[in-house]
Parts: structure tokens; C-alpha cells; sequence
């Protein structure tokens, strides 16, 4: 429900913010005193597109900023995260709408900034208007069919049949590009042959593509490096190298020993080093001779990795890719090999899928035309006491040629506002007012299952009077049992029964008019003034009579 709504410098009104409760609330006042701007801050608010010409004048920009909770706020939550916005704090779900005079729009959900597309998907879930501007969403065919699914409470049949729909979608997909591709031409098939080869020839795979950089590394340095080993193997057992000087110093190492015999410790390190300098070059000599790879080891190698370095190239740029790539080429050589029994396996797919398919649709409609008959009656008592007792309200239901992702069949509502008067499609025969009542009596009907928190009605009384003003009034009641229902009204016996009422007022003086909403629930003396004021005079002691009567009946 709606909690907190806070509006700026929106048309006459200058700042205002208004906390509401659940249920039914009435909004009441003179015509011309500026009832649609609550209206148009809702409709802002649920990411409506609109004109600068808003913005009161004199203002830089407007704002609206609203304030939702939800009990349970899974349903707002999963949309917000496919919008990658922040999930609701404690089911609070916060809007902002900024309308700058000069500068671009800003909007944020939840504190982050966001797209008026993203608004108006939320708007989608939260709220519902039903006024002189939104018949047409009752005139579409696809509006009509989930009102009626709705209460048919279908998901789990539609589900199903939705199932069998991707299948079924899928495989003539995938039957169209086999039949698309055709038959491959010899030099296509070749072609494919030969990159499959050079793909095997390279042996693609994780640990023999590591194994060729290795080797590859050390070939592309070999010379380097038998250069660098074999000059450290001279510089250790060469004839002049460090082995041989260490000779002669073993020599004078042993005339030490006999001059001083405690030098003996120094005699023996001198013959360590000379033992391990030996050994040393011998170690380096063996590097060098495994580094003098032969000229065919070289070609061998630098010819592998240069086919490698063309498949990563021309494939994606990994080892998967390049096994993907070889998967796809075979795959499409395996099809070329029977293309013409892939489509006969393929149709027989196809045929199962759509039996399967039509089986779910038959159901689908069984469904759908039980629900429809329902309720076509239960719509058409809500319609007679509504002030049309002649009137007639059906639910046509029939299966479509075509299979569709909308179940296999489509309805239509049909209405006929006068009795001996043939039903026909509802947007070709009813009036603004007639319409607006059919949607009461829709809303009514499926207050139960609608999960829509928010509905506002706009002129939903327009030519209603006496004992019918007074059942309109009885069903915002009702409705207002499950929803928060706000309802634009001139009727007194309307707004009498709403739970919460605001007066919306024009002041003006020489220079400047402006717009006041303001709470009257909380005292039944002004509320008996504003009912007493609807009904002709308000300072009448009858009139006022029967508004206090109004209220407490």
C-alpha cells in the first residue's frame, strides 16, 4: 500500500506531503479545484511520461516521492534484482521522481538511480488507474485474456502448455536453420575436412598446447642459451679455466700442510672446491648438448606452434575454442552426411511436440471456457447492480488456428448495455461511463485474486445517482477489503463510505492561485460540511442531515 506521498511545485500545488491508510479513500471537491494533480503524482509516480508544462510556474523543477510497503515483498523484490536495483528494506519500497525545468529527468528507486522504463515496470506491479483515460487497456484482447486467467486461476495449465510452446519453438527452429544451411558443397566439404586435420594434426589440448609453449620457449632461445652454458663450462674446466688454477693451489695447499700441518682443514676445502667446479662444468656441458636441438626437432616444433598460433587466432583464442570450433565442423559433416534424414528425425520430433502441444491447448480452453462462463455471471450481476438491470455481460472463449505463446486460444468480452440488444465486443458499443463501471464490476469480481495492492478510479460515478451512487460506494468498500482503493468522486454517497476522505481545494488571491489537499477523516464535523456541500448546500440544515445520515448508515 501506498504509505507516504510527497509532492513539489506539481501544477497549482506548491508542497504538500500526505500520509494515507489502507483501504478506501475518497477524494472529494469542487470541479476545477485541482483533484487531478493527486491523480497526476500517482501517475508520475508509476513512471508515466508527461510534458514540462507540470512544473508550477515560477519553479524550477517538480518532485514526487512515495513511500510503499509491502507485507510480503518477494514478487517487487524479484523484479528489482532483473533491474539490478536494491531490494526493499523491511517491505518498504521507495520512489523518487525529479522533473527539472532545464536539466534532464532524474529518477531513483531504493536510493539508486534508474530508467523511467524501469518506473513504469514497477508501476506495473503496484498500481492500477481506471479512469476516462485508460479504457483502452480494458479493449485489448491480451489484457482481457489475463483477466480471465487470472480468475480462472490457470497458471499451472498455462505453465504447462508454455512447456511444450519452447520445445515445439525450439525444434522448428532448429529445423529451419538445418533446412536453411542445405546441402554442403564439395568445397565446403573439403574445407571442413581440412580444418578438422590441421586441428588434429596440431593435437589440441590443454596439456600438449603447455608441453609446445615450453618447448617452443627454450627453442627460440636455444642458441642463447649453449652459448651462455658452454662459455661457463670453458670458464670452469677449460685449459685455463678455474678447475686448472685450482690445481696449482692444491699443490701449495699440500707445501702448507707440510709447513703447518694445522692448515689440513684448508687443503681439504681447496680439493672440495675443485671437485665440485669439475662437476659443475660437467653439469653445464650436459645443458648445453640437450639444448643443441637437431634441425628437424627444430622444424618440427616452430612448424606446430605456428599452426597452433593460426587456429587460436582464427577459432577464439583458447584450446576450448578451438575444440568447440572442431565439434561444430564435424557436427556439420555428420548432418551433411544424412541432411535429409536430420529433417525427417526432426519432423517426428516436431509432430510428438505438437501433440503434446494441442493436448495442453484442449485443456487450456476447458479451463478458460468454464472460468468465462462463471464469469460472464458473476460480472453481469456485479454490472445490474450497477444501475444496469438489462444489461448483458459475456465471456467469449475459442481456439486459435495458429498455435500461439498465449495457450491456443484468445476471448473476447462482449457487453450489450439494453436488454433485446445483441452482445458485441465491448469497446464497440459502451460508453466512457459504461466502461468504468464494467471495471468496478471486473475489479469486484476479482478482488480475490488480483494482486495488484494499489486501484484509483476516476469519474467511475459519472451519471450515477441515488441507490446506485450509494452500491458504487459499497463496492469501493469491498474492494478496498484487499486493496488500498483510492476513488476521484462527486457523489455523497460514494465518499460517506470510504474509510479515509480528503477534500482537494482551490485558493486564490490577486495574485496567485493555489491547491490545498487536506485530511477530513479526522473529523466528522468536516466531513459532514464537504458530504453537505456535495449535496447542494452545505449550510442547509437538511442537507447536512442527511450527510451525518450518510455517514452513520
Amino acid at each position: 500500500m501506498l504509505q507516504l506521498l510527497r509532492i513539489k511545485n506539481l501544477a497549482l500545488l506548491d508542497q504538500i506531503s500526505l500520509e494515507f491508510e489502507s483501504g478506501f479513500t475518497a477524494v472529494t471537491g469542487e470541479t476545477g479545484a485541482g483533484k487531478s494533480i493527486l491523480l497526476g503524482a500517482l501517475r508520475l509516480l508509476s513512471g508515466a511520461r508527461t510534458a514540462k508544462s507540470v512544473i508550477r510556474q515560477g519553479a524550477d523543477s517538480c518532485e514526487i516521492e512515495g513511500a510503499l510497503y509491502f507485507g510480503e515483498s518477494e514478487r517487487v523484490d524479484a523484479l528489482l534484482a532483473e533491474m539490478g536495483l536494491p531490494a526493499c528494506e523491511d517491505g518498504v519500497l521507495l520512489l523518487k521522481r525529479v522533473l527539472p525545468r532545464e536539466k534532464m529527468a532524474r529518477i531513483s528507486v531504493n536510493g539508486s538511480l534508474t530508467t523511467l522504463a524501469n518506473l513504469e515496470r514497477l508501476g506495473e506491479l503496484w498500481i492500477d488507474f481506471h479512469g476516462p483515460e485508460d479504457p483502452q487497456r480494458l479493449f485489448q484482447p491480451a489484457f482481457q485474456l489475463d483477466l480471465l486467467d487470472l480468475y480462472a486461476r490457470s497458471t499451472d495449465v498455462l505453465g504447462a502448455y508454455g512447456q511444450h510452446y519452447q520445445e515445439w519453438k525450439a525444434l522448428l527452429g532448429k529445423r529451419q536453420e538445418l533446412a536453411r544451411k542445405g546441402q554442403l558443397s564439395e568445397e565446403e566439404i573439403e574445407f571442413f575436412r581440412n580444418q578438422i586435420s590441421r586441428i588434429d594434426q596440431c593435437e589440441v589440448s590443454e596439456e600438449s598446447i603447455e608441453e609446445l609453449e615450453r618447448s617452443f620457449n627454450r627453442l627460440s632461445r636455444g642458441q642463447e642459451l649453449v652459448e651462455a652454458a658452454r662459455a661457463l663450462a670453458d670458464g670452469l674446466t677449460g685449459d685455463e679455466g678455474v678447475f686448472f688454477e685450482l690445481g696449482g693451489m692444491q699443490r701449495l695447499g699440500r707445501k702448507l700442510e707440510e709447513i703447518d700441518p694445522s692448515s689440513a682443514p684448508l687443503l681439504a676445502r681447496l680439493v672440495s672446491l675443485s671437485v665440485e667446479a669439475e662437476d659443475l662444468g660437467q653439469e653445464l656441458d650436459r645443458l648445453a648438448g640437450e639444448c643443441d636441438f637437431e634441425p628437424e626437432e627444430i622444424e618440427r616444433v616452430t612448424g606446430r606452434m605456428n599452426l597452433w598460433q593460426e587456429l587460436r587466432r582464427k577459432m577464439g583464442g583458447s584450446v576450448e575454442a578451438v575444440l568447440e570450433k572442431r565439434r561444430e565442423l564435424a557436427d556439420r559433416l555428420e548432418q551433411q552426411g544424412d541432411v535429409v534424414g536430420s529433417l525427417a528425425k526432426l519432423d517426428r520430433q516436431i509432430a510428438a511436440t505438437e501433440k503434446l502441444l494441442r493436448a495442453a491447448a484442449v485443456r487450456v480452453l476447458e479451463v478458460r471456457q468454464e472460468a468465462a462462463t462463471k464469469l460472464g455471471r458473476e460480472v453481469g450481476t456485479a454490472i445490474a447492480s450497477l444501475g444496469f438491470l438489462r444489461a448483458g455481460f459475456e465471456v467469449e472463449v475459442v481456439p486459435e488456428e495458429k498455435l500461439s505463446a498465449s495457450g491456443g486460444s484468445r476471448c473476447q468480452f462482449l457487453f450489450s448495455p439494453n436488454a433485446g440488444q445483441l452482445a458485441a465486443p465491448l469497446h464497440t458499443i459502451a460508453s466512457s461511463g459504461e466502461i468504468a463501471r464494467v471495471m468496478l464490476a471486473l475489479k469486484t469480481v476479482l478482488a480475490g485474486v488480483d494482486r495488484t495492492p494499489v486501484l484509483v478510479f476516476d469519474e467511475v460515478d459519472a451519471n450515477v445517482g441515488g441507490e446506485i451512487g450509494r452500491i458504487v460506494g459499497q463496492r469501493m468498500a469491498e474492494l478496498g477489503g484487499g486493496h488500498q482503493v483510492f476513488c476521484v468522486t462527486h457523489l455523497p454517497q460514494v465518499a460517506s463510505l470510504a474509510k479515509s476522505h480528503w477534500v482537494v481545494e482551490k485558493q486564490q488571491d490577486e495574485g496567485r492561485t493555489s491547491v490545498t489537499i487536506s485530511p477530513l477523516h479526522d473529523s466528522v464535523e468536516k466531513r459532514v460540511d464537504e458530504l453537505a456541500r456535495m449535496l447542494g448546500d452545505r449550510q442547509a440544515k437538511s442537507a447536512r442531515a442527511h450527510a451525518a445520515e450518510l455517514l452513520v448508515g
